[in-house]
């Protein structure tokens, strides 16, 4: 699964999921786009790390997800530095849970422009570089409780499910221009999200997976790999779960 001379932008790659992400693509050849916000250094920072640690030439991109404009110039920037893009790892995402009657409004804005609006209007940039060339792969990230709903996650869970709709469009208009673009839905994977809940709640929800164990982000990273790789080439408009068989 080598993406040697690949060029691969990956949301969110400065902590979590997105920064394992960013090191397993960059290990396998690919140049690296890394993303971040809250510390304006930490994506050039990264980015200089993966290309000391694996040879390639990487990136970092300063973007708020949630701020069309500043999604824009990230991809005029791609545009400048490399003049193509091959990957999209649509992988930025928040998690504000709330019980149903106690949900405030910002957190419903800045969920759905985090987790559902933010992946249609890369998908939206990424196309159009993508249509030049002929090809490419888009993977969305989406969640388990996206395809199953839970109790305390509404807006989250309606913001996973509209990448879910999203994606499956996307993959019927983009399929006849080569670019392919399916979603992962991980499921309860160890992070620091989850490392803070309770010992408690931690060990409840590890209890609720059938492989007993919890899921490591090398596991959806490995899947994001294959869906960016030539392994998949016949594959789109898929979701495809990661969760070791959680019950929900």
């Amino acid at each position: 699964m080598r993406l040697d001379g690949q060029i691969a932008y990956v949301t969110g790659s400065t902590r979590g999921i997105g920064r394992v992400v960013a090191a397993t693509l960059a290990e396998a050849g690919a140049a690296v786009v890394v993303n971040g916000y809250r510390d304006p250094a930490e994506p050039g920072r990264y980015a200089a790390e993966l290309k000391e640690r694996y040879g390639t030439d990487c990136i970092g991109i300063c973007a708020d997800q949630r701020d069309p404009d500043a999604i824009k110039a990230a991809y005029a920037s791609i545009h400048r530095t490399y003049g193509r893009l091959d990957i999209l790892a649509n992988n930025a995402g928040i998690v504000e849970d709330a019980l149903l009657g106690m949900i405030s409004e910002p957190s419903i804005v800045n969920t759905y422009d985090t987790d559902a609006l933010a992946i249609v209007r890369n998908m939206q940039l990424a196309s159009r570089l993508m249509r030049r060339h002929g090809s490419g792969s888009i993977i969305n990230s989406s969640s388990i409780m996206g395809v199953y709903g839970n109790a305390g996650e509404v807006v989250y869970a309606s913001a996973k499910a509209a990448v879910i709709g999203a994606t499956k469009a996307a993959a019927k208009e983009l399929a006849p221009f080569g670019i392919r673009v399916n979603a992962i839905a991980p499921g309860f994977i160890d992070t620091d999200l989850t490392r803070a809940l309770t010992p408690e709640i931690f060990e409840e929800r590890i209890a609720s997976i059938g492989m007993g164990r919890v899921g490591q982000p090398q596991d959806v990273a490995n899947v994001v790999l294959f869906l960016a790789s030539p392994l998949s080439a016949y594959v789109t408009g898929q979701v495809i779960g990661i969760d070791g068989s959680m019950v929900v």
